[in-house]
């Protein structure tokens, strides 16, 4: 008997209770340690080097999921997500305990594999427990978690970076996850094991090396210190490139391999995760510019912008159940390439930025673009769910997560990169300086066309996916 045929009753909610307050620590965690830097730079004398908090958990969550996922389909998700907790707390307590920049960013990585561990189950957990008619009602839950934890870590941080020093932001979540561990033992259900638990220790190796240098490279690319042609940049990018296509050689090879590339042919699921990291690519490009032209152009302080940046999480929080609840009413199809259209149309109106708005003419055009993403994102993660087969309802998951994170790795790289060329090509024909206002803004209108432009190709993805399917099946054998 399927998961689905057991958990109909009230206890399926408790399970997504549970599930969502997990993902919620974690995303809380990676937005709360942002608004911290400073002050950890100051404290722990780190230099320049202080983008490696983030960019180690990060690196190590993205490059880690896929093995996640493929681990939890082999040994069970409630053991990968339990274990996920336990290491995610262990590393919070030791962050905290951190003395120099080098220990803190090695349990920050520790942190990253326990949150790769929680990324990668916690939506395969809800569908297992949900009928393909209301996930996506349960996925848009999940979705209002990631709002809410983005939205809340940026004050929650400051309130105890001002009353109990930087520390308590890692200290917090000992007790919590504890609390955390606790429900998710006593809630989540067994789920069964796949039948096949070898490992596929190559295609993991290939696979990680080559996301983690190719993300490294796509973040260094944009740095004025090194910039795309700097010779680091493109052997990172060309290393991680190989290593990619080596692991997709392997994968068609291998006997029990991480990743059946067949789920692929599965129309639901290609199209779900090609419009999904369309639409994360531009949300990344708008999370880098977006403070940038709050506090540089319209001149907000920091607790300001922050303020009026809260309109995308609280829209998003309220739009995804909304949006989940439709696609259990109306085809993921439609819904979804909806939601991506009032996305674009959002990303439109901000490509009209200048110097003389106020922060309403922000607010509203932000959470436009979030209304839209609350409507696409439930609904095309269902759709993917519901499509793959439970056997590899686990590595769908995770990849619904990678995508997010590839896409938004991406989109910050894309935004800095638009912004900046198209600033300093404005500044040489027009003889201004690069750090003008007129050269800024030409530049941030570029990235919100180019954002547009991404999510409306999406948009296409979305429609073209076809009719919604519901398999239960293994897939076939990999090809």
């Amino acid at each position: 008997m399927s998961p689905e045929q057991v958990h109909t009753s009230s206890n399926k909610w408790m399970v997504l209770v549970t599930v969502a307050f997990g993902t919620f620590m974690a995303t809380l965690d990676s937005s709360i340690v942002n608004i911290a830097l400073p002050t950890i730079r100051a404290k722990l004398e780190t230099g320049d080097n202080i983008e490696w908090i983030v960019l180690s958990y990060l690196l190590v969550t993205t490059s880690t999921l896929l093995i996640m996922g493929r681990l939890s389909d082999m040994l069970g998700r409630k053991k990968i997500y339990l274990l996920g907790f336990a290491v995610f707390t262990l590393g919070s307590l030791f962050c905290g305990l951190s003395w120099n920049l080098i220990s803190l960013v090695g349990f920050r990585i520790v942190q990253g594999l326990g949150a790769a561990m929680i990324f990668a189950n916690g939506p395969a957990i809800v569908s297992d427990v949900f009928p393909p008619d209301k996930r996506g009602q349960a996925l848009g839950w999940i979705g209002t978690a990631v709002a809410a934890g983005s939205s809340t870590g940026p004050v929650v941080g400051g309130i105890l970076l001002q009353n109990f020093g930087w520390e308590s932001i890692f200290y917090v979540n000992v007790p919590v996850g504890l609390i955390a561990i606790w429900r998710a033992a006593v809630t989540l259900p067994p789920s069964i094991p796949s039948v096949d638990r070898r490992f596929d220790l190559p295609g993991a190796l290939f696979f990680l090396f080559g996301v983690t240098t190719l993300l490294m490279g796509v973040d260094f690319g944009p740095s004025p210190a090194y910039g795309w042609t700097h010779p680091l940049v493109l052997s990172l990018i060309i290393t991680g490139l190989v290593f990619l296509t080596a692991f997709i050689w392997w994968e068609r090879r291998a006997p029990s391999p991480m990743l059946q590339l067949s789920l692929f042919r599965i129309r639901s699921v290609s199209a779900a995760l090609a419009a999904a990291v369309s639409g994360f690519i531009a949300s990344g490009a708008n999370l880098y510019v977006l403070p940038f032209f709050l506090q540089l152009i319209l001149h907000f302080d920091p607790q300001h912008a922050g303020f009026i940046m809260l309109a995308g999480p609280l829209t998003l929080s309220v739009a995804a159940p909304v949006g989940g609840y439709l696609s259990d009413k109306i085809s993921t199809r439609y819904i979804s390439t909806f939601g991506l259209l009032i996305t674009a149309t959002g990303y439109v109106m901000l490509s009209f930025l200048n110097a003389d708005w106020q922060w309403h003419d922000v607010v509203w055009r932000t959470a436009l673009v979030s209304l839209g993403f609350g409507f696409f994102q439930s609904p095309n993660s269902s759709s993917a769910l519901n499509a793959a087969p439970l056997p590899q309802r686990g590595i769908a998951s995770s990849l619904i997560a990678f995508m997010r994170n590839l896409g938004l790795v991406f989109g910050i790289s894309v935004g800095a990169t638009v912004w900046y060329s198209v600033r300093n090509l404005f500044a040489e024909d027009n003889g201004v300086d690069v750090f003008s206002t007129d050269a800024q803004v030409s530049g941030m209108q570029m990235v919100y066309r180019v954002c547009a432009t991404l999510v409306l190709a999406g948009a296409v993805i979305s429609f073209l996916r076809g009719k919604p399917t519901s398999v239960s099946s293994p897939v076939a054998k990999n090809v």
